[in-house]
């Protein structure tokens, strides 16, 4: 217990020094691309990025499958099991993303670009050359990402947040040499930010597997996918919690795109970025207690559980407070951060209320993860993103108001929240029974 809290809170350390790093790096991509870009096409741009999380979620689950088999395979010290599981992964993985590459080109070729972002080609050019290149980059990082989930089943959730931070820091990197170099292209922007990532995973792999833990080294002569069938049947569930997520987070920017104009996009994001500034530091101190939380479950330590959620209550009161604080000074931060965008206050309420509720409920949902009961949390995620487009687009046809849409996306998230609480207080309890206890 005490090396597991010793490993769980230097984490939350070092991820939170990280974390730091890239919400800066995040918060100076914002103007530095806007300042490429202008603002419509930075509008359009964002919503390639939100596209771009479809296929960073299709590995139907098996990245969250993994971390938790790894975290506990290693708990029992299963090593060549562990081995034999990440080899396994590696090459599902890779059979699953090279059919999706060549679909998505083939789709890319034949349909419309402009007609499906609602873009005008005067004012976007090459967009179709735009499209396959973000997705040829992104298909490719979308194998060696694996390593972070490795990371994570390793309770080391640092060194993955410490990966991403490297491909964003390269990437405002190679945003600021087009600035500078006065192209302002959005090829070039696009080429910055989906190849930076793969660039430094693609580092990461031979430092991982054969310098720190060559133990766990992947191995064409280990690939079996039998040995990877629990790992899809939980990673499946995740899949699905995972596309749902992609749908509320990307038909957003879509539907902002096509019912109002792609400039609608730009204060919705800044307001986004904004506040999510609070769900990434709240994600930072939950992402380790996923794995702890499963080696103590797999160890029958349900203290270990209960103490932890008693800390994570004071920190999301804590998030509250500064979530209104954030709210107040809104204005003034947007100056100084943006310069001259209007962005109706209103906005930045709603948006302050809609992060506060994906944070409340990740407060349980990480736990939850980590126990890997997820019926219910697959439901109701699943719930929430089918009626969130027509409740969406009934919003802005009644009321033509972009406010009132973002409005929908609190509500159709409060459902969940209430069931995560519930099952979880259920489940530490010994009292969940029936689809409470899958």
């Amino acid at each position: 217990m005490q090396d597991r809290s010793r490993y769980l809170y230097a984490n939350i350390a070092a991820s939170f020094l990280i974390k730091g790093w890239s919400a800066v790096v995040v918060l100076l991509l914002v103007p530095a691309t806007l300042h490429c870009l202008g603002e419509y096409q930075n509008g359009i741009w964002l919503t390639i990025s939100s596209l771009l999380l479809w296929i960073d979620n299709m590995d139907i689950g098996l990245g969250n499958g993994l971390r938790n088999k790894v975290a506990e395979y290693m708990a029992h010290d299963e090593t060549e099991r562990t081995r034999r599981l990440i080899s396994s992964t590696f090459a599902m993985l890779t059979c699953i993303i090279i059919p999706v590459l060549l679909i998505l080109l083939l789709l890319i070729a034949v349909s419309d670009p402009y007609g499906v972002l609602n873009a005008e080609p005067s004012k976007v050019s090459h967009l179709d050359q735009v499209l396959m290149v973000t997705v040829t980059l992104v298909c490719t990082s979308f194998i060696f990402k694996l390593i972070g989930n490795f990371y994570m089943g390793l309770q080391l959730p640092a060194v993955s947040n410490l990966l991403i931070a490297l491909g964003q820091t390269l990437a405002l990197v190679g945003t600021y040499i087009v600035l500078w170099s006065g192209s302002h292209s959005l090829m070039h922007i696009a080429l910055v930010n989906t190849a930076a990532p793969l660039l430094v995973y693609l580092i990461a792999y031979p430092i991982t597997f054969y310098y720190k833990y060559p133990q766990l080294r992947p191995a064409f002569s280990l690939i079996n996918l039998k040995e990877a069938k629990e790992v899809v049947n939980m990673g499946a569930q995740f899949f699905i919690m995972q596309i749902s997520s992609v749908v509320l987070f990307m038909t957003s920017n879509l539907l902002i795109s096509k019912l109002f104009s792609p400039s609608m996009v730009t204060p919705y994001q800044i307001t986004y970025r904004y506040f999510s500034v609070l769900l990434v530091a709240f994600t930072v101190i939950c992402m380790p207690f996923w794995n702890a939380t499963t080696d103590a479950y797999e160890r029958n330590d349900i203290e270990w559980i209960r103490q932890a959620t008693r800390k994570l209550r004071l920190m999301t009161i804590g998030i509250l407070v500064m979530m209104m604080v954030m709210v107040v000074i809104s204005p003034w931060v947007y100056v100084i951060w943006i310069g001259d965008i209007t962005i109706d206050f209103r906005m930045s309420i709603v948006m302050a209320t809609y992060i506060f509720i994906l944070i409340y409920s990740m407060r349980y949902s990480y736990f939850i993860n980590g126990i890997g009961k997820l019926r219910l949390q697959l439901i109701f995620t699943v719930s929430a993103a089918i009626i969130f487009i027509p409740l969406a687009y009934l919003a802005t046809q009644w009321t033509h108001n972009i406010i009132w849409f973002m409005v929908v996306m609190c509500l159709v998230n409060i459902p969940g929240l209430i069931i995560n609480r519930i099952q979880f207080h259920k489940l530490i309890n010994g009292k969940a029974t029936g689809i409470w206890a899958q």
